[in-house]
């Protein structure tokens, strides 16, 4: 039974007279007439029985008006959860999360996406770098949100903002009494770094800046987050070089200040999709990203 059937059906067994039903319908009565033939036919029971007052339904035609008002509902309701998920109002947008992004501007943007799609769920996934890269390839997430993304002809990114690098180190450090600290000032110094492989990240970044600049790097500890990283901190491992982003984690004995270097620059924030994915819930999503980078950072370009 198809649409057509459930309708016909159901039109011809509320009315009770084939003429009234068709008039319901648009339609001449005996192209309906046949109809209803051929869907017995294909049921292989009596639906209707023909008196001279119009038609009266059988027992099995008495069980199928049970169940075609809610098919009928069914498939609209189906029809109309299509149209709202291809103009993006529902689904789901899995999301890559990694980084010091994590603790102030992702969740802003995440949450002013939940304000305007409301239904649209959001999972969302700890995956490092090349596990997002991966990730979208494999359309296991819509978007991901990274830095040092690199280009690829099937991956798009957009920057969100530019952010200054700061050094986390403990309150009570002689150089926690300086507004700013400048690479030389961390010669021999202990670090806690993120890792550089697989790709290269933050830990090359400064690692480079070191060399450049011709002072001794001394790395205490590498860890996989920027929690990890200030939580170390804060427990007197040594000093992180992070983003700004990360001065909203407000741990016991952990000073910020920022770190001026010829050789390092701002550290961008990109959203990163795949080039090819058309969504609605994604055109959406990116359009409130688009929108926070424009608000937030001047600079920022998509």
């Amino acid at each position: 039974m198809d649409l057509r059937d459930m309708r016909y059906f159901l039109a011809v067994a509320e009315e009770g007279h084939m003429g009234r039903a068709a008039n319901r319908l648009h339609l001449s009565q005996p192209p309906l007439t046949r109809h209803i033939q051929a869907l017995e036919e294909k049921l292989g029971v009596p639906l209707f029985l023909r008196t001279p007052k119009g038609m009266a339904l059988t027992e099995a035609g008495l069980t199928l008006l049970q169940e075609v008002p809610n098919l009928l509902e069914l498939a609209q309701q189906a029809a109309e959860r299509t149209r709202l998920a291809g103009q993006g109002w529902i689904g789901r947008l899995d999301v890559g999360l990694f980084g010091s992004g994590v603790l102030d501007v992702i969740p802003r943007i995440l949450a002013q996406f939940h304000q305007a799609r409301p239904d649209v769920k959001i999972v969302l996934h700890n995956l490092t770098k090349d596990a997002q890269l991966q990730a979208l390839r494999e359309r296991r997430i819509t978007v991901g949100f990274n830095r040092l993304v690199p280009a690829a002809p099937d991956i798009s990114t957009m920057t969100v903002l530019r952010e200054s690098l700061m050094v986390a180190l403990p309150a009570v450090h002689p150089l926690s009494v300086l507004p700013s600290l400048r690479i030389r000032d961390l010669a021999n110094v202990p670090l806690i770094l993120y890792p550089n492989v697989p790709m290269r990240g933050l830990a090359q970044e400064v690692s480079d800046a070191f060399h450049a600049e011709g002072v001794p790097l001394r790395v205490e500890q590498e860890v996989e987050d920027v929690l990890t990283a200030v939580a170390l901190v804060s427990a007197g491992f040594g000093m992180a070089v992070t983003t700004q982003s990360a001065s909203n984690l407000r741990l016991p004995g952990v000073a910020f200040r920022p770190l001026h270097s010829s050789q390092l620059k701002e550290l961008e924030l990109s959203c990163l999709y795949r080039t090819d994915d058309r969504s609605r819930a994604l055109q959406a999503f990116l359009e409130v990203v688009r929108s926070f980078a424009a608000s937030h950072s001047p600079r920022a370009v998509g």
